[in-house]
């Protein structure tokens, strides 16, 4: 098992360490406790991500924001001028986690012209009337956008998942004090839930978990992959499932459960591995290693178990 340190899409992760502060555990250790590299899931029969089936960052980051031992004012709004004015109300205490925002809509991003129904979180600094400024960890410190622009890709048109218009976390209040070691302990049975399959949660239908999802993704890939859903897999999924993958096996490590990491560590090979099979159109190997992806969630959940 080696650690990986680098770059890698972590929007929410990140963007939770700088609300957190010096108290902050690093992203990596954010990441595995948001229950990310637990799963793997097709939705719509289509769009694969390498996350636990029925999940998503929202609930990842209150699972995370509990585990630590924080509290949070979690709010939404009906409106442009709503949302402003609680963000600007919000942001002369102390910064503010805005998200999930439309990342196509983020115009500070080169090629950024309109949804792509990607999500992305930012940390707020700064709010008036004409200029919204925000540290996004995508690469962009202190980056600004008109207010109205931001308000757009706030507002989440496009992101399934969201639970209300204009998402934000504000007032952090450490309530308990909690280790990164004892926070992931405290996970364990949370990441044991989602790869067995939660039942609890609403999903599109059609979407498929565990061992179905990804011997389905094999057939796709066999069948040939819609040109976006490849463009997915090739520029995000599978850099992040593989980092995700990556960081849990650390973890785990550190936990003293080598079982459980080894697994997670063939997991992060097998997913990184197919970035190149995805890219070159090696098809018939990249369909291969997801058979071989297959049987390996059931047997991290019986690792943790």
């Amino acid at each position: 098992m080696h650690p990986y340190i680098g770059s890698g899409p972590y929007c929410y992760a990140n963007s939770l360490a700088m609300m957190l502060g010096p108290a902050a555990p690093a992203p990596s250790i954010i990441e595995v406790l948001t229950g990310s590299p637990f799963g793997i899931e097709l939705i719509a029969g289509r769009l694969p991500l390498f996350d636990p089936y029925g999940w998503d960052p929202d609930q990842g980051l209150d699972d995370t924001i509990a585990l630590l031992g924080w509290t949070c004012q979690r709010q939404g709004a009906d409106d442009d001028e709503q949302a402003l004015a609680m963000l600007q109300e919000r942001v002369k205490a102390s910064p503010v986690l805005a998200g999930p925002v439309e990342m196509g809509m983020l115009r500070h991003q080169p090629g950024m012209t309109g949804p792509i129904e990607a999500d992305h979180f930012v940390t707020v600094l700064e709010a008036d009337e004409a200029l919204i400024r925000f540290h996004d960890p995508h690469g962009h410190p202190y980056a600004t956008l008109p207010t109205q622009d931001f308000l757009a890709a706030w507002r989440a048109d496009t992101i399934a998942y969201r639970a209300t218009p204009y998402t934000m976390r504000s007032d952090f209040q450490r309530v308990r004090e909690v280790t990164a070691e004892e926070a992931l302990h405290a996970a364990l049975p949370g990441a044991v839930a989602w790869l067995r399959g939660r039942d609890d949660l609403a999903v599109p239908p059609d979407t498929l978990g565990g061992a179905a999802a990804a011997h389905r993704l094999a057939d796709l890939v066999t069948c040939g992959l819609d040109p976006q859903v490849h463009a997915h897999l090739a520029h995000f999924a599978i850099r992040v499932g593989a980092r995700r993958l990556t960081d849990a096996a650390t973890a785990l490590t550190g936990l003293g459960l080598d079982r459980a990491a080894a697994v997670a560590t063939r997991q992060a090979r097998l997913v990184g591995s197919l970035q190149y099979d995805i890219v070159a159109g090696h098809t018939t190997s990249a369909a291969e290693t997801l058979r071989q992806l297959a049987p390996t969630y059931d047997e991290l959940a019986t690792a943790l178990s």
